[in-house]
């Protein structure tokens, strides 16, 4: 079977997948540095099935959420189209081909993850367990490569032997797949181990179609190591996970630039693109890494909205314009359906108040504070809560009615607002439960009233 533009994967740098790190933010920022393709983070297929593709016209950005919680899954745009590829969790052909038939138009071509060693997709049959179902494999991709117009690949693991390696190799090839990933540990491997280099040159020496490498970051430090990765595999392409993640402008051939730097820009685009604060200051974290015991890592780790983060970088400016600009026009809760006129469909990571739809609490008496999320981590012990905060607050101030809670559900989300002083607080988050729902609205209310 013929593969389709394997030239695509010949001779480049590679943003690899990686879990809560390869969003558009961190894919934008890799492709500005250098990377010739970027990696979406691994999305299992029914979650995609489930969800809705919404245009955000202002923004930019194309968004497929999941009609079920609000959630998006994957979002693109423009800038990344011919370079985006969509890495899907799978163990089954016909659910497959309906993902790709539903993004094909968006992304640059799809990749099957065969490698990831992970518990949920061992037990699901996807990842590396497809590695054992050789037959699951042939028939996952040889649907998708027949089906699709968009190249078809995947990502897997060396396995126990080079002859193994090589036969399953084969195997796939003959499937019409334009490329294949292989990192060069075993399922049971980590990072600790060494990665092997010799197999995956083996296995590149054997194949006619691309081969990228993988596994390599402990020696690549500096952008002229990829090239010596690039030989020591003989593969026709590299490609970088925790290297990248650590600082993403190792792609940059006029070579790394300050850490500091990267965070800024990465902020940037994480606000023009409406990243989650959470997933936001989880990729923030892995950047900084050991600096985080530092005095900027501690008031770092203290941040508990995107506002927070922004104004650490002196970003606050910028955020505020873009969320004046977003609020003006809509663009925090209003998607365009391609499909339809259907508004008001979240697109944050925790569901945003829906225009209209839940009045209760959306008065005019109400002050409105975005993204409070409440993270309990972030709280080394009771009295440091949001809650206790404002409760002592209160009292040292003698307030003679204390902090009040207001909490409503709606399809198993909740929402609270906090009275206090006659004022009432809450956040356009929802929570996942009624505590949770209380801190939130203490934290808009802390915020608000800038308690310290």
């Amino acid at each position: 079977m013929t593969a389709k533009n394997s030239t695509q994967y010949d001779n480049k740098v590679i943003l690899g997948p990686m879990v809560r790190i390869g969003t558009l933010a961190f894919r934008l920022l890799s492709l500005r540095y250098g990377a010739d393709l970027v990696y979406s983070e691994e999305i299992i297929d029914w979650r995609l099935l489930r969800s809705k593709r919404m245009v955000n016209e202002e923004m930019g950005i194309i968004e497929y959420i999941d009609e079920s919680d609000g959630t998006t899954i994957f979002s693109t745009c423009e800038e990344e189209k011919s370079r985006v590829i969509l890495q899907l969790g799978t163990s089954d052909p016909e659910r497959a081909l309906k993902v790709g038939l539903l993004v094909q138009d968006d992304i640059a071509g799809i990749d099957i993850n065969m490698g990831c060693p992970k518990d949920f997709s061992l037990k699901g049959g996807m990842g590396a367990a497809l590695l054992k179902e050789p037959e699951k494999v042939q028939a996952i991709l040889t649907t998708l490569v027949t089906n699709l117009k968009i190249p078809v690949t995947c990502k897997i693991r060396v396995l126990a032997t080079v002859e193994q390696t090589i036969d399953f190799c084969k195997r796939i090839q003959n499937c019409g797949v334009s490329a294949m990933a292989i990192h060069g540990r075993m399922v049971h491997e980590r990072p600790q181990h060494s990665n092997r280099n010799q197999t995956i040159r083996e296995v590149a020496a054997t194949l006619e179609i691309p081969v990228i490498a993988n596994g390599g970051s402990k020696e690549v430090t500096k952008y002229e190591d990829i090239a010596r990765f690039r030989d020591t595999t003989g593969c026709s392409s590299v490609m970088l996970a925790r290297a990248a993640e650590w600082n993403p402008s190792i792609f940059r051939p006029e070579g790394k630039i300050e850490l500091e730097e990267v965070i800024k820009a990465f902020l940037t685009i994480a606000v023009d693109t409406n990243n989650p604060f959470t997933n936001t200051k989880y990729t923030v974290q892995n950047m900084l890494r050991e600096l985080q015991e530092t005095p900027l890592g501690k008031r770092f780790l203290a941040t508990q909205t995107m506002e927070d983060l922004c104004e650490i970088w002196d970003l606050k400016a910028h955020y505020n314009a873009k969320r004046k600009t977003y609020e003006l026009y809509r663009g925090w809760s209003k998607h365009k359906s391609d499909a339809s006129n259907d508004e008001n469909l979240p697109s944050a990571k925790k569901t945003r108040l829906q225009n209209g739809s839940e009045k209760s609490t959306q008065d005019s008496s109400v002050i409105s504070v975005p993204e409070c999320i409440f993270i309990r981590g972030h709280y080394p012990t009771n009295e440091h809560l949001p809650k206790s905060v404002l409760l002592k607050w209160a009292r040292e101030n003698r307030l003679t009615v204390l902090p009040a809670y207001h909490t409503e559900c709606s399809d198993k989300r909740f929402r609270s607002v906090v009275t206090i002083g006659g004022q009432k607080f809450m956040t356009d988050l929802w929570e996942k439960n009624k505590k949770q729902a209380e801190q939130a609205a203490a934290m808009a209310c802390i915020k608000a009233m800038k308690i310290s």
